[in-house]
């Protein structure tokens, strides 16, 4: 037991480190390019960041553990919008660009849509579903990159100068080597968090849900803090969306492409597939809860995280206990 708790102490480490050089990357190109940090994070951020999600729920679904791999899809969306956005949205709400937003919550919900109709319909997921995901994906990447260029940002005097004193290799460093070592940590974290939860007995299907999505979601939840912390709050809710919608269109994408699997059902209530009853359900529920009000205030309020953070504590209570 000793040598995981080191290994996972390590890759906390990894995470925090590697977290701060990738938000630091990332904020200096927004700034070069004169492109809003909101899209930032829904694109170039939000990749970095899923990659852990990538990786774990290929290698699950390969390996015939399809519960996993839908499990952390739909697990890190909620714990990306009920956990780590609510945490920044309670400790410091901001203002949001209602414009730059818009776009990644239509196709989130678009492709959610898609998502829950064929797990709620079909009971499975095909090969074609993977591609038509993928699809989905390389979509709104080519429509948001368009945006990004055909609506420049004016950069402050302050951030001017700040991209101007930062090479352009440097910026692509330290985004490069952040990601890397965000995905390093990750794994680890996930490794043997999850070899410590499974000696304590903790049955796989809700490691997925809980341990393995929250494990998965430690980069976002490193680069929203560190976010925090430097005063990018707008680069840490286009991270969110941009990693949610990812978590959908990429994730499951790539996994269900490589290795088709059936909607799991290892947890029931009253009967019915927990997973079409809750998991789903509260993906959206969440999902709007958060997005909502601040299209339509272009705000978001500190009552909105603190509503979320209720929410994943009760869904955790029911994964663990119920």
């Amino acid at each position: 037991m000793l040598v995981p708790v080191l290994l996972f102490a390590l890759g906390l480490i990894l995470l925090i480190k590697g977290g701060d050089w990738f938000v630091d990357g990332a904020t200096g190109l927004a700034h070069r390019f004169h492109v809003p940090e909101l899209l930032i994070g829904a694109t170039v951020v939000s990749i970095g960041t899923t990659l852990p999600e990538v990786m774990v729920s290929a290698t699950s679904a390969i390996g015939g553990h399809g519960e996993i791999a839908y499990g952390n899809a739909i697990g890190s969306i909620i714990c990306n919008t009920s956990l780590i956005a609510a945490l920044t949205i309670a400790i410091r709400p901001s203002n949001v660009n209602r414009k730059a937003l818009i776009q990644p919550v239509l196709f989130f919900f678009g492709a959610a849509v898609f998502y829950a109709c064929t797990a709620w319909f079909g009971g499975q997921f095909t090969r074609l579903t993977g591609f038509i995901l993928l699809a989905g994906f390389v979509v709104y990447m080519v429509l948001t990159v368009r945006k990004a260029l055909s609506t420049p940002e004016m950069p402050t005097e302050a951030e001017q100068e700040t991209s101007e004193g930062s090479p352009l290799y440097k910026q692509l460093l330290l985004l490069v080597v952040g990601a890397a070592v965000i995905a390093v940590g990750a794994d680890l974290l996930v490794d043997n968090g999850t070899l410590i939860a499974q000696q304590l007995g903790v049955p796989e299907s809700v490691i997925a849900l809980t341990f393995v999505a929250l494990g998965t979601s430690l980069p976002e939840l490193v680069t929203a803090i560190t976010s925090l912390i430097k005063g990018h709050g707008a680069l840490s809710l286009g991270n969110i969306i941009g990693a949610n919608l990812f978590n959908l269109v990429l994730v499951s994408g790539v996994s269900v492409a490589l290795s088709p699997f059936s909607v799991p059902a290892s947890k029931t209530i009253g009967g019915m597939n927990a997973s079409l009853v809750l998991d789903i359900p509260l993906m959206f529920i969440v999902m709007l809860l958060m997005t909502v009000p601040a299209i339509k205030r272009g705000r978001l309020a500190r009552w909105q995280g603190v509503t979320l953070l209720c929410i994943y504590a009760a869904f955790c209570v029911f994964q663990f206990v119920g």
